[in-house]
């Protein structure tokens, strides 16, 4: 009798084969921060290894945008006048933070490889950012040099601050062509160094700076190299691909884009397609067509607002590989993909992770997203993933609780922030994230996402930001910010505002008084105005299930 055919085990054979004793890919068990860590026994030490080596690409495309196109041998010599240049003419040294903000360009990816050539540390400040929020990042991680666009330079301007601001318009290519001789800086690295700073919302009201090394960005790489070997042996093909082609769509300063994208296609060769602007799904679609698109990952926003168009206007034919990150997706978007997108009939996948886990925790295969759409996958190479109850206690399969994580992704800690890192991560190294789900023969579902975490369009909102900002106002005696449901953002941020009796003012007043202070995502979609207190519990918190916008 013919043995039935089970895709999971034959996964599970050939990534032995990739990741046991002698594999390409070989898994060790070795300690990191003092906690037990499966890594790869080969690996670089440092992105700074990384970057050196990436030389040996050559004259293929890297970073290409509309307008430019650098090759890996122009990205390399451009990184080093760069390094050299915050090296000498403004005294950057190992450990110094260089801020980048600014909109998708080459020059902030040029800007990440300085600071690693320097061992720098690069710290992505939120493009979408009010002066008020930059002002706070600023002060909070301090950076001996800031690298903007021209918008944001007008924004810093406001400010008043004393460090040097380098425009990507002016500045940053002056530099380069007076230090286009130089040498690409060498800086002795601890794989355990941090590397770079990405801001995330914050329970507190503020936002947190999640620090990641160099051992996380290049176990990263190495997760993206060993699925690209495993798509190989399970094709039977036995080479890595080449020549591939990646959209990139979402901010620099997120995950998804620089450590998922930007940065491992310096190991595998391909090319970095930067689409530039706010997102026009017409834009993007063309832009597909002539570069000849292969991978895409998509937010679930933007992949609603490409359906909306006739696609069979398009030439979508280069594209092999499209996936939805950065939010939870619904089974309807699901079918209507596969419905009308060709690739999406065979190759749609999608992922569940955090700033804080650095990539994936887990990833769901084309056949187990079409047989389960609520599931988000499998632990991926290197994680091992728990439920766990309040007490901290694992909880058997089928049993909502907090996912925890542990893998050499996970971020060092919160920048300048104890508290926060000691309530984030144990002293065994487990990340607790916070999201509540579900483990169900070895696939994770989300039941929920962090409390009271507004997830508009793949960014994260925190209500208690907007509540303190609005309770600046004068006439604001209280209030409490919620998300409601939306169908193309997944969540809007909706307000219920209690204000001084006698006291006049309107929803536009508010709205413009969030506005001036606040990233535009965060500015309430919704209002409501009234003069009853707030439903509260008998410990005085604010019970949110009660309120109603």
């Amino acid at each position: 009798m013919t043995k039935p055919f089970d895709p999971q085990a034959s996964v599970a054979e050939a990534a032995a084969r990739l990741t046991g004793p002698g594999g390409r890919f070989e898994m060790v068990v070795e300690e990191v921060l003092g906690a037990p860590m499966p890594v790869l026994r080969h690996r670089s030490s440092s992105l700074g290894e990384v970057l050196a080596a990436s030389i040996t690409h050559g004259d293929r495309d890297y970073l290409v945008t509309m307008e430019h196109r650098w090759s890996f041998t122009e990205h390399a010599a451009a990184v080093a006048a760069l390094a050299t240049a915050l090296r000498e003419r403004y005294g950057v040294r190992k450990g110094d933070r260089i801020g980048i903000l600014a909109a998708n360009t080459p020059e902030w990816v040029l800007t990440f490889w300085a600071a690693q050539a320097l061992g720098a540390i690069a710290v992505g400040y939120n493009a979408w950012w009010a002066p008020r929020e930059i002002g706070y990042g600023l002060r909070h991680t301090s950076p001996a040099v800031l690298v903007v666009d021209a918008k944001r330079a007008a924004q810093v301007a406001q400010l008043g601050i004393r460090i040097p601001i380098l425009t990507m318009e002016h500045d940053v290519p002056a530099l380069l062509a007076d230090y286009r001789t130089a040498e690409l800086p060498q800086t002795t690295i601890d794989e355990d160094d941090p590397a770079v700073i990405l801001y995330t919302s914050g329970t507190s009201g503020r936002p947190k700076g999640a620090v990641h090394s160099h051992r996380n960005l290049v176990a990263v790489i190495g997760y993206h190299v060993f699925n690209d070997a495993l798509a190989a042996e399970l094709t039977g093909t036995g080479d890595l691909p080449t020549g591939r082609r990646y959209l990139l769509t979402s901010p620099l300063f997120h995950i998804a884009s620089l450590h998922n994208l930007v940065v491992p296609r310096l190991v595998t060769g391909d090319v970095a397609v930067i689409h530039q602007g706010s997102f026009d799904a017409d834009r993007v679609l063309r832009l597909i067509e002539r570069e000849q698109i292969t991978n895409w990952g998509a937010m679930p926003t933007m992949a609603t607002r490409m359906l909306e168009l006739d696609l069979s206007a398009y030439d979508l034919s280069s594209v092999a590989a499209f996936s939805l990150n950065s939010a939870p997706s619904s089974a309807a978007l699901q079918q209507a993909l596969r419905d009308q997108l060709p690739v999406a009939r065979n190759a749609l996948v999608t992922s569940y992770g955090l700033t804080e886990c650095g990539t994936a925790a887990t990833l769901a295969s084309p056949a187990e997203l079409a047989a389960f759409p609520d599931t988000v996958g499998r632990p991926v190479l290197g994680v091992t993933l728990e439920i766990r109850d309040s007490a901290g206690n694992t909880v058997s399969d089928g049993t909502e609780g907090e996912i925890c994580v542990r893998s050499p992704y996970v971020m060092l800690g919160y920048w300048q922030d104890e508290t926060a890192t000691a309530e984030a991560i144990t002293a065994d190294r487990w990340l607790r994230t916070g999201d509540i789900g579900i483990l169900e023969d070895g696939r994770l579902r989300l039941s929920g996402r962090r409390s009271d975490l507004i997830l508009r369009g793949g960014e994260n909102v925190y209500p208690t930001e907007i509540e303190q900002c609005l309770e600046e106002h004068p006439a604001v005696r209280e209030c409490a910010v919620v998300g409601v449901p939306d169908a193309e953002l997944g969540q809007r941020v909706a307000a219920l505002v209690v204000v001084e009796g006698g006291v006049a003012t309107r929803e536009d007043e508010l709205r413009a008084f969030v506005a001036a202070r606040l990233a535009y995502y965060k500015v309430p979609a919704h209002w409501r105005l009234t003069t009853t207190a707030l439903p509260r519990n008998a410990t005085g918190k604010i019970v949110r299930t009660e309120i109603e916008v």
